[in-house]
């Protein structure tokens, strides 16, 4: 049974260049349309908590403690996932792989709609965070395996626009059925959506090009950074566990994880602050994080192409761009009048900015300083500590938000101001990180 898994042979070589051409033209174009989409709408059944979040709470089925719980769960499990899947993606067969974790994570949302036990739901969460973390890895090792080292970024850009396009149906879609139906539908609308994604995705997707009889990708584009090393040319177990020599991988990892301490600080709370800080109700509050994650597409598209274009496939000086855009919607987002045009002004800066950031150091750069054929176990290194982080700031910032949440006159007021620092205090400390990788060298 595993061996349906395992990685297609290679196939006869085609020796048509027509006819090569024509295959790659078309695979291509299905490959970016399946990981992008397939990943897009699979991130509602990941942030599909954050939404339902005052609900629970106003029906006191959970208090801020017992969501911050069950949502580090999924993060908590998500980064294990993230190393041990990143490893087998490098081996598997990624179109079968990959469909059969988009529906199962499409389960356990359906599940979550029927939960009320704290210890249930966060093993249950916990669950979906492991089945969605191949999602990441085997999306990387699928646009590895089709696109060559200098149309990377540009490919691994229009990739990044998944998360934001996950994130908006998410606040957009999934909040406005909560509010008609309840958080229940809060679940099971990601999980009819999860269902259908991974049908598709499995007719859209192949695995490597080698397995049509195809060469690989940088000989068909005649694409390559520097000659392979000797370190490089063993099995790809040893190549994956070489990477782990490398000090520049350690700096990213840990850039990375103070990197989504902000993200999911906003996505897993944002609603929540604009609901009970700033008076919105959840479509309007829905509707402004929305509005991040729009201008998060063009973040993703516009970092691709300018660290390709303006500096050479360089990601450190466009890090350092993308990083001050982000923090400068940050302050402004918390600090700045209680305006609607000021807000959403905020949030294009931040989904710009962070977006950009979460492109490069959730993966892209990763996937440049180490050798291409273990892609998957570079996005795994990196993406345990990213979800670390993740994981972290779910659980500080539901013990920072439920110690400053207090009862007067029966009614709950909130003091964000702690965890709003945390936020922020992340965001600096990510792009400081970065910045010391300014000297960094890419690698075939």
């Amino acid at each position: 049974m595993l061996q349906m898994f395992a990685q297609s042979p290679d196939a006869e070589r085609l020796t048509d260049s027509a006819e090569i051409d024509r295959l790659y033209r078309r695979h291509r174009f299905r490959v970016m349309l399946a990981v992008t989409l397939g990943y897009g709408l699979l991130y509602t059944c990941r942030l599909a908590l954050g939404v339902v979040k005052k609900p629970l709470i106003d029906e006191g089925i959970f208090t801020p403690d017992e969501l911050g719980l069950i949502g580090s769960a999924l993060f908590y499990s998500y980064a294990f996932g993230k190393l041990t899947n990143g490893f087998l993606a490098d081996h598997v067969n990624i179109k079968r792989v990959l469909a059969l974790f988009f529906a199962l994570t499409a389960v356990c949302n359906i599940g979550m709609g029927f939960v009320a036990s704290v210890g249930f739901a966060t093993a249950l969460w916990g669950l979906n965070g492991w089945f969605q973390s191949f999602g990441a890895p085997g999306g990387v090792v699928a646009m590895t395996n089709w696109f060559s080292n200098r149309e990377r970024g540009r490919m691994y850009g229009v990739w990044s626009t998944a998360h934001s396009i996950g994130e908006g149906l998410t606040f957009l879609v999934v909040g406005s059925v909560v509010s008609y139906w309840g958080w229940q539908a809060g679940f099971w609308t990601p999980g009819a959506i999860g269902i259908a994604t991974a049908a598709v995705s499995f007719l859209l997707l192949q695995d490597r090009p080698t397995s049509l009889g195809l060469p690989p990708v940088a000989d068909w584009k005649n694409d390559h950074y520097e000659t392979v090393t000797k370190q490089d040319s063993g099995s790809v177990f040893r190549t994956q566990l070489a990477i782990l020599k490398i000090p520049a991988v350690w700096i990213l990892a840990l850039a990375s994880a103070t990197t989504y301490v902000t993200r999911y600080g906003i996505n897993s709370w944002g609603i929540l602050y604009l609901q009970e800080q700033r008076g919105f109700s959840l479509p309007e509050a829905g509707t402004v994080l929305m509005v991040s994650t729009l201008s998060g597409i063009a973040g993703a598209v516009t970092y691709g192409f300018v660290s390709d274009k303006f500096f050479g496939a360089r990601r450190p000086p466009a890090n350092l761009i993308f990083a001050i855009i982000e923090v400068i919607g940050l302050l402004l987002f918390f600090y700045g009048p209680n305006s609607m045009p000021v807000i959403l002004v905020s949030m294009v800066l931040f989904g710009l900015g962070m977006t950009g950031l979460v492109t490069a150091l959730g993966g892209l750069f990763a996937v440049d300083i180490c050798p291409k054929r273990v892609a998957g176990a570079a996005m795994g290194v990196v993406g345990v500590f990213s979800y670390l982080g993740a994981a972290l700031q779910e659980h500080v910032s539901g013990v920072l938000i439920g110690d400053g949440m207090t009862m007067v006159d029966g009614v709950r007021q909130y003091d964000f101001g702690p965890v709003i620092l945390f936020w922020i205090g992340a965001s600096i400390v990510s792009a400081l990180l970065a910045a010391s990788l300014w000297r960094t060298h890419l690698r075939d």
